[in-house]
């Protein structure tokens, strides 16, 4: 008996040594309790982020199957590197966890919010009814940039950057497909003006940079060519985004 918990303890003991790397996950420790406090304290006098193509983007309840898979998403890959690939999963806590600090700073100074959700009725369908419980527990403060926005990009970015999964282009493709729809979703859901959306992109270009630009790439050339299939990356993205909004605005009533 004392020799199968004394087996069982070295397992256990040899598991947390393997993976403490894990240790990287108690930032949320440190996210949660700053962003509760922002909620909690910035209800007035912010900045309203509001532009006019926001007024011509419609509400869509069914959006929020996208929203709400942006926290497997997100946790899923996340968990998965933490298994597979330590130095994936270091380059993208850096990315997440640096651009979610950031954005935690931008708010504690700069304050602002929406002003355009529209009035729900819960009883519509089930997707109306989880937008209603959306609302009530995520406030319309504290949405410059969006981190739902600026998270996703980087879970797809660690997707398509990995070694691991360089030969799997059916999962980059479902990473991409998922990654703006989720986009998409935090402006049809009302969560979220374009300037948000924009702010994120931006954010998450000039950290991708600063994680995988200089931590892969050393030569010169090789960098002048990354920059240049990088910026080509966010080109199409943003052009295939605003493709799909136009596109949707027309065919949703």
């Amino acid at each position: 008996m004392n020799i199968s918990r004394k087996e069982n303890m070295k397992k256990i003991c040899g598991f947390l040594y393997k993976y403490r790397h894990a240790w990287l996950l108690s930032y949320a420790f440190i996210y949660l309790p700053w962003f509760m406090f922002l909620e909690r304290t910035v209800t007035r006098d912010y900045h309203i982020m509001h532009a006019s193509l926001d007024d011509l983007i419609p509400f869509n309840e069914y959006f929020i199957v996208p929203y709400f898979l942006w926290f497997v998403y997100v946790a899923g890959t996340l968990i998965f590197f933490l298994f597979r690939s330590k130095e994936d999963y270091y380059k993208m806590c850096t990315f997440l966890f640096s651009g979610m600090t950031l954005s935690l700073i931008i708010c504690t100074f700069f304050h602002n919010g929406t002003d355009f959700r529209p009035v729900i009725d819960p009883d519509k369908n089930i997707f109306s009814a989880a937008v209603a419980a959306l609302y009530k527990t995520d406030t319309n403060t504290n949405v410059f940039p969006s981190i739902h926005v600026y998270n996703s990009v980087g879970t797809h970015i660690a997707i398509s950057r990995s070694q691991l999964l360089s030969k799997h282009k059916i999962i980059k493709l479902c990473s991409f497909l998922l990654t703006a729809s989720i986009c998409l979703a935090t402006m049809f859901l009302k969560q979220h003006s374009i300037i948000d959306v924009c702010g994120a992109f931006l954010m998450a270009y000039a950290i991708h940079y600063l994680v995988y630009g200089y931590a892969t790439d050393t030569e010169d050339n090789r960098k002048s060519a990354w920059l240049k299939h990088q910026t080509l990356f966010y080109y199409e993205n943003a052009a295939i985004l605003i493709k799909s909004i136009k596109l949707l605005c027309y065919l949703i009533p």
